[in-house]
């Protein structure tokens, strides 16, 4: 952990981050992360559906969606093997990025010109092709945000992968729809892949980050290969020993190491950090309806308030990490987060009106948004930049698993103790974040652990 303190940035200067190329790329970057992930999910139930196809059917194809959250097992891959002849044109993170890219161009063009009524298994081989290449470039877009800039810029780097990941969703969603409704479904699929040309357009006009691996993550792989017998002369069992030992064990010894006993304190926050949204936000439009607002309301409040709040969070979350550092900002976001909950435990007590919907909606899209932009900027200086897509992976899996089991219990706690009661139990699951990132905070002068040179 580096004790160095982060240096204040002055609030013009905070704001001027935003126009740093890099950043700005990362818009279309994120449009191009988001696009196909609504795709593959409910834009293409949306259409099996409307081709009579059967709802078990459709639940299955719910399973390609199991790609997003076993990308750790190939991250190590990404992280360092060369994928000919994409490395040797682009480099280590552009070469995978395009590749992916056109993995996804090419899965939903092949969607596109099949009949899902004719071919339902091919429709579902490709949707496989286009869900693994969305995850791997998922993998290695993150890995080259975080490497592309420093960490009191990557709240900024955050906010604008958000931004153009919530305008892939709008064009992948509603698009989509307006598309099938007007043309074909044909048509809208087709319109999608040409989209995937944002993505590669940036792809080719993006420098490649530096890649250099620090001595002391040099001096922890030779040990490791040495603990494995991998110091033997060369041959194909040696060669993988050492890949193994230098790509998928030494990402995890790197943390522990490198962090010391605060590195369980670190993942058990990554773990809770975001129990508390995640929970809620299973009941978010149950509530919602229950309450007696119409869907085109609902629609209305969640989509337009919702938008434009989550991405003036995400940018204030970004402005806020470069001015203060990570570490603040991330006690604010988990502070937030809780509160807002308690905002829908009000709206459950109170006759509901259309403003306070909007009113409570916005606070909690803006808390929710600043929390994540935050929250990644403080995970993205966690990794070593020799294993950025291997531990970042792993962490983001962490982030997400726990707050989704707990939320499969969020509808027997309303069913059981009412509105009101859930969403002071989900503001309450927020306090464990809470405390982790004070303590954490208040444990060194540079609390967040400083990832490796490069």
């Amino acid at each position: 952990m580096n004790g160095k303190p982060h240096e204040r940035l002055g609030w013009s200067e905070a704001l001027a981050v935003y126009t740093r190329p890099r950043v700005i790329a990362m818009v279309f970057l994120g449009f191009s992360a988001g696009l196909p992930f609504l795709l593959v999910f409910s834009t293409l139930s949306g259409w099996l559906r409307d081709v009579g196809i059967e709802r078990t059917v459709i639940g299955f194809f719910s399973w390609v969606g199991i790609t997003y959250s076993i990308k750790v097992f190939w991250a190590p891959v990404i992280d360092r093997l060369p994928l000919p002849p994409f490395t040797q044109w682009l480099g280590k993170r552009r070469g995978w990025m395009f590749a992916a890219q056109l993995g996804i161009a090419a899965g939903l063009t092949g969607m596109a010109f099949t009949d899902p009524t004719a071919d339902i298994g091919r429709i579902a081989w490709l949707a496989l092709l286009v869900a693994f290449s969305s995850a791997t470039q998922d993998v290695v877009i993150d890995a080259f945000r975080i490497e592309a800039m420093e960490a009191r810029y990557q709240g900024a780097m955050a906010a604008a992968y958000v931004l153009g990941y919530r305008l892939a969703l709008l064009a992948a969603g509603a698009g989509a729809f307006y598309l099938a409704e007007d043309f074909s479904w044909r048509i809208a699929y087709l319109v999608m892949a040409a989209l995937v040309g944002v993505g590669l357009t940036t792809t080719l006009a993006v420098r490649e980050p530096p890649h250099a691996v620090d001595p002391a993550t040099r001096r922890l792989e030779e040990r490791l290969e040495a603990e494995v017998g991998a110091t033997r002369p060369d041959g194909p069992w040696s060669r993988l020993q050492r890949w193994l030992a230098d790509a998928v064990v030494a990402p995890f010894v790197e943390f522990f190491a490198r962090n010391g006993r605060l590195a369980i304190a670190i993942l058990a926050l990554i773990a809770v950090y975001k129990l508390s949204d995640i929970t809620m936000g299973v009941m978010a439009n149950p509530f919602y309806l229950d309450l007696g607002f119409s869907k085109k309301d609902i629609a209305n409040v969640t989509k337009i308030f919702g938008f434009f709040m989550t991405i003036a969070g995400s940018a204030l979350g970004g402005l806020l990490a470069a001015r203060f550092g990570i570490g603040r900002p991330l006690v604010w976001g988990a502070v937030l987060v809780a509160s807002t909950n308690l905002l829908f435990a009000w709206l459950a007590w109170t006759d509901p009106t259309l403003v306070k919907l909007a009113a409570v909606v916005s606070a909690d899209n803006l808390s929710g948004g600043l929390a994540t932009a935050v929250f990644i900027a403080y995970l993205s200086s966690l990794t070593n930049t020799a294993y950025t897509a291997t531990q970042y992976a792993l962490f983001s899996s962490l982030m997400t698993l726990p707050a989704k089991f707990l939320g499969g219990f969020a509808g027997w706690v309303v069913d059981g103790q009412g509105y009101a009661f859930f969403f002071l139990y989900a503001g309450l699951l927020g306090v464990p974040a809470i405390l982790l990132s004070v303590w954490l905070t208040h444990r060194s002068a540079h609390p967040i652990s400083q990832r490796g040179s490069g």
